[in-house]
């Protein structure tokens, strides 16, 4: 009797690629039909073309992950570099709690082959990798670290061995640092300031999304520029507070002011579908707007319109054009989910001219700007004290005064910056900007840091295109000690904004790094914020201790030389840094640059960057 032979399993060598999404129970608990969908479109638009470019296939879906096999270990990792990177893109402008983001583990390993699944240790390995990875990482076994090490464009960070579930031995693992991928990490950062074409342009987001170009002024009088730009500004701010909108800040389309545009170009250098460009025209009492829509995928026309109101019915006019341009790019979505104002912000007119004037006052980091700005809203109170927006723009000048120690009383700054803050909050709890005003004020002067936080979230709920909360968002979340979060929400203000001066969230990454002991990265983040603004003193505060505890005295013995050309004082009181141990880190590496005695404190370990 002729005996039959056993079947063949079919083995192979592979690289594997497990992921799933971090907190998928808390998305689909907090809304089942969207998270699925949104689920859906990331697998379709970001993981599936990464995937197919780089010679994989997706064995199996897992209901909130997958499981990809590769022939390559490089080209796993560079597929899952290439998908991570594309969905912090697609998911940049939404509130954390909500945002999709993956895990990935990568390992090599002898796999049984079935036409629907594999199976093996190696299998079991990269999941239980994908378990340990933070959400939006990656990381990888000592076995495809081997194999990619110096290949793939990333520099990975050694976690040691790990004892994973249900695995025997211990396995050392690698999670690669994503955000040093791209030309700006890798650039040389001590030198002359990168160039606007060095950095690629942002991709398109996952929604409807625009950018509104500075208008022409056709009233013949240069002195009503400003009134121009404030309209332009609040029609950006009504289109802003429209949730399926992505808006590109005021601050990044005003780059392009008086300027001849192509189109094209500009909505490729903002990444953007749409522009709304047009001319403003003030006469006596009586006011025309001329506004158009245009592609800017292909420069075609597609809307345009004009609009007349009286200087008494501006407030209804900005109302009006937003709703107008909300419509055209998406006219199956009701405009009931326009949030207007309930109410004029004043009725005085005078007053809110007042107020335009002031906010041409932009930059609250030089003094006489600061002055002449606190000098104008100050006007605009006396004429209307209840005034919300005049209020807000009171509170940011005392925290400018506050933080570059321009009065001699600090209390009575801090104490006056307060007061504007709750003033402005008791007429006007639901303006995103009055909120992030507010709250940024209310987290800088030693309040409650809990209340402060719960500000910002709300103003970024009411209006997730609000570049400049998002970087006050990231400040305050590392002075409450929440780093990684930190880190992301400035992130998301520089895609928000991307022409517009990145010192700001260049400082509060550079913090975020030097709190949990990424020091190299660190300068070299403090170092970009310097080259965009090189007269900010905190900047150099935080570089000079990065290079102490770096063990490069000479170089923070330098970088203090420097801040004393800008303001006399080395060492801040810090009272907002929530964190005592992290606090006590940055002051005594400023007090060893600046030669002065360092407190004798324990440092502890380096806090986990997801914090």
């Amino acid at each position: 009797m002729v005996q039959e032979r056993p079947v063949r399993v079919e083995r192979r060598l592979s690289a594997i690629l497990a992921a799933d999404v971090a907190g998928y129970s808390r998305l689909m608990h907090h809304d089942e039909e969207a998270t699925h969908a949104k689920l859906t479109a990331l697998l379709t638009d970001a993981v599936d073309p990464a995937i197919a470019e780089h010679g994989g296939r997706i064995v199996k879906n897992t209901g909130d992950g997958f499981l990809a096999e590769f022939p390559s270990a490089v080209e796993a990792v560079r597929a899952a570099m290439q998908f991570q990177t594309r969905i912090e893109e697609l998911t940049i402008s939404e509130l954390e709690e909500t945002r999709i983001a993956f895990r990935v583990g990568v390992n090599i390993g002898d796999v049984i082959v079935e036409p629907n699944d594999i199976f093996g240790d190696g299998v079991n390995i990269a999941a239980r990798l994908e378990n340990i990875a933070e959400p939006s990482g990656i990381c990888i076994s000592s076995y495809v670290y081997d194999q990619v090490r110096g290949k793939v464009g990333v520099k990975f960070t050694d976690l040691g061995e790990q004892t994973l579930k249900n695995i025997a031995r211990p396995v050392r693992a690698y999670a690669a640092e994503l955000r040093r991928m791209g030309q700006l990490a890798q650039a040389d950062t001590t030198s002359i300031p990168l160039p606007a074409t060095a950095i690629s342009p942002p991709a398109l987001p996952n929604k409807p999304s625009i950018a509104v170009l500075p208008f022409q002024n056709l009233s013949g009088d240069p002195e009503q520029e400003y009134f121009v730009d404030g309209m332009v500004e609040e029609i950006t701010t009504a289109l802003a507070r429209i949730r399926w909108l992505f808006v590109i800040a005021r601050n990044s389309s005003f780059t392009y002011k008086g300027r001849a545009v192509d189109v094209v170009q500009v909505g490729r250098e903002l990444g953007v579908l749409y522009l709304l460009e047009g001319s403003l025209r003030k006469a006596g009492k009586h006011v025309r707007i001329t506004a158009q829509l245009i592609d800017a995928t292909t420069g075609a026309h597609l809307w345009a319109d004009n609009f007349d109101a009286q200087i008494e019915d501006i407030f209804e006019l900005q109302d009006t054009v937003a709703s107008r341009v909300a419509g055209v790019i998406e006219p199956t979505l009701q405009i009931a989910e326009y949030r207007r104002a309930a109410q004029r912000p004043t009725d005085d007119l005078t007053a809110y001219d007042l107020y335009l004037r002031a906010r041409t006052c932009t930059d609250f980091w030089e003094r006489q700007q600061v002055e002449r700005a606190l000098e104008l809203v100050g006007q605009a109170l006396g004429r209307d004290p209840n005034y919300a927006s005049a209020l807000a723009v009171a509170t940011t000048c005392q925290v400018g005064l506050f933080l570059n120690n321009w009065v001699t009383d600090l209390k009575a700054t801090r104490d006056a910056g307060i007061k504007f803050a709750r003033r402005a909050l008791r007429v006007a709890e639901d303006d995103p900007y009055i909120l992030a005003n507010a709250a940024y004020a209310l987290g800088l002067f030693g309040e409650d840091i809990g209340v402060a936080l719960a500000l910002m979230d709300r103003a970024l709920h009411l209006n997730p295109n609000f570049a400049w909360a998002w970087v006050r968002s990231g400040w305050l979340r590392l002075w409450a000690g929440e780093y990684g979060t930190g880190i992301k929400h400035c992130e998301t203000s520089i895609r928000l904004s991307p022409r517009e001066s990145r010192s700001a969230p260049y400082l509060g990454i550079g913090m975020g790094y030097l709190f949990t002991r990424r020091l190299e990265d660190a300068a070299a983040m403090l170092r970009l914020a310097i080259q965009e603004k090189s007269n900010w003193a905190p900047t150099y505060r935080f570089l000079a201790s990065c290079y102490a505890h770096m063990g490069q005295l000479q170089q923070a013995q330098e970088v203090v030389k420097h801040l004393r050309e800008i303001t006399p004082v080395v060492i801040p009181g810090a009272d907002h840094w929530r964190i005592r141990e992290d606090r006590e880190y940055f002051l005594n590496g400023l007090r060893l640059a600046a030669g002065e005695r360092v407190e004798n404190l324990p440092d502890r370990a380096a806090r986990d960057s997801s914090n």
